[in-house]
């Protein structure tokens, strides 16, 4: 079986979240146990860092993935959804798995596809739970996908849990109001088990500490022990100011992540860095500081305020408060300002368009998912916001027309959704190179 064989098999059979959406779910552990089981419990014999959370999960895992391979140990690292193959959403040391491994798991556990039929979730977080064992890592980092209560990664029991911010966002699944969303991150609270929330939010601050305490659990909230200030960009690093509130020190950091909201994913990766070092992880603050400058490199970020070219940039924010985040990196040196734009259905599309900024050109396009939001759906919204569009088929015609003869005092900005940002990618990196930083 060939990779190209083994990926259509497993996309083309098991129900999908990013095409199918809400009907894609499985609410229950059976079928990820079950699929564990088979494979001889690789869950039962990794070290793991749990990390769920709104928005900032994704940035908070590249960062701790890249402090511990950074400090010598082989790490592993799930993420998800992927932007252009499967590959990416299990690395080891900031690599893709190969593709022979993919392929040896699929073969694995062919036997079980038919009469199991996991979801395409499910089977991703045992193929992440497989590799890592086989691979035999030291430790891995775990990216909840959706929720953390019921959410199939939830099986394990972890060193830490760490939950990043909260906002709206599947509301239709995990609940409308910040409580009940934070209440159903907090499902990844364990027994004794520190914990370290990354924001102190009014709405969710009680939900997290009634949790940990009745299930005893150490916690510590990010924010209450350091704070970032932004203080300069230069040669494609931001450098931030840091204070460590205990003792009142100040640190210079410098890292290569994008954007001012990233300061939330360090300082909440500073503090599970802090607690893994009491924990005896031979982790520390010089491996986080040396890791930071070079999280693209060692861990294989993409798709964060990613500046693919000097005045081409991609940002997968794709809920309300997300793109509130990126909106707030716009500045008046970017120049004409061009944004490519596709959501899915499922999203609050509306509330995301009124916080886009008005004197723009915006091309409009969805990606070939069934869940895309279908542009004439968009383009209404659009309309009834007074905003200057263009419609476009496809996300390739769209980047290509936007960026084409681009101008020195112009920039592209390709935001909405993963799958929007992931269908650029692969136009972009096929068309227009990347330019090396």
């Amino acid at each position: 079986m060939t990779f190209q064989e083994a990926e259509a098999l497993v996309f083309g059979q098991l129900p999908t979240f990013s095409q199918q959406g809400k009907k894609a779910l499985k609410y229950d552990f059976e079928n990820i146990t079950q699929l564990c089981n088979y494979l001889g419990n690789p869950e039962k014999k990794i070290p793991f860092v749990h990390v769920a959370g709104t928005n900032g999960k994704g940035s908070t895992c590249h960062i701790l993935a890249a402090t511990f391979t950074q400090a010598g140990y082989k790490t592993g690292l799930y993420t998800s959804p992927h932007l252009n193959t499967i590959r990416e959403r299990c690395r080891i040391d900031g690599q893709m798995i190969s593709e022979e491994r993919f392929v040896e798991f699929v073969g694995k556990i062919l036997p079980l596809l038919e009469s199991l039929q996991p979801s395409y979730f499910e089977l991703n977080v045992a193929l992440a739970f497989y590799a890592f064992e086989q691979e035999q890592v030291d430790i891995a980092i775990i990216e909840t996908g959706l929720g953390g209560r019921l959410d199939s990664t939830n099986i394990i029991l972890p060193e830490l849990a760490v939950i990043t911010q909260i906002a709206l966002d599947h509301t239709d699944i995990l609940g409308d109001t910040l409580e009940k969303i934070a209440a159903e991150k907090a499902g990844i609270i364990k027994p004794k088990t520190p914990v370290v929330i990354g924001k102190t939010q009014q709405e969710t601050e009680k939900v997290f500490t009634d949790k940990a305490l009745a299930l005893q659990a150490p916690i510590v909230f990010a924010d209450q022990l350091f704070s970032l200030v932004k203080t300069n960009t230069h040669n494609h690093l931001n450098t931030f100011q840091c204070v460590r509130h205990y003792d009142q020190a100040v640190f210079k950091i410098e890292t290569d992540l994008q954007g001012s909201f990233q300061a939330y994913n360090i300082t909440t990766a500073l503090a599970a860095v802090s607690v893994m070092a009491q924990l005896g992880w031979k982790v520390s603050m010089d491996n986080i500081l040396q890791a930071l400058p070079q999280i693209q490199s060692l861990s294989g970020l993409k798709g964060r305020w990613d500046i693919y070219r000097p005045n081409i940039i991609l940002d997968v924010a794709h809920n309300p408060d997300g793109i509130l985040q990126a909106v707030q990196n716009i500045r008046p040196e970017m120049g004409k300002l061009k944004i490519v734009f596709g959501a899915v259905k499922d999203k609050d599309v509306r509330t995301s368009v009124s916080l886009l900024p008005k004197s723009v050109h915006y091309y409009l396009c969805q990606a070939q998912i069934p869940r895309a939001k279908p542009v004439p759906e968009l383009a209404a919204i659009f309309e009834e916001q007074g905003l200057f569009y263009e419609t476009h088929a496809s996300v390739a015609t769209a980047v290509s027309l936007a960026t084409k003869a681009l101008q020195e005092n112009e920039t592209v900005l390709i935001i909405g959704s993963f799958f929007i940002v992931g269908e650029a990618y692969s136009y972009l990196e096929e068309h227009l190179p990347r330019i090396k930083k």
